[in-house]
Parts: structure tokens; C-alpha cells; sequence
């Protein structure tokens, strides 16, 4: 299981883009942190969740 977000999740083996993707992230308009540090955007496809991961996805929304 993987915490995302303060819930568990099975999605370990996917990747970061693969679980945004399905969850409906906008991927331009996200951060995510994975165990404390900052997942680079170029790195979401080869950056694998493993189980015990934690991970917030914070999303950016536009607005004044």
C-alpha cells in the first residue's frame, strides 16, 4: 500500500504519471512529493511507487 494524501492505496508498481493520470491530475498543474523530496516532473514516467511510500500530490489552481 502506498499513503497518498493521508490514504492508502494499492498502487504500488505504477508510476506517478500513471496513478495522475488515472486519478485525473491535470500533470501541469501538480507537485508531487514522494518520501520527503520532490518528484521532478521529467522523472513522473520512471519514478515506480513502492509499497510503504508516502507521497502528497498538491495541485495548483489558478484564480485572483
Amino acid at each position: 500500500m502506498v499513503r497518498i494524501n493521508g490514504e492508502d492505496l494499492d498502487v504500488g508498481g505504477k508510476s506517478v504519471s500513471e496513478y495522475l493520470n488515472s486519478a485525473g491530475y491535470d500533470l501541469m498543474r501538480v507537485a508531487v512529493e514522494l518520501n520527503g523530496d520532490i518528484v521532478p516532473k521529467v522523472q513522473y514516467a520512471d519514478t515506480i511507487f513502492k509499497d510503504g511510500d508516502s507521497v502528497e500530490v498538491v495541485s495548483f489552481v489558478g484564480g485572483g
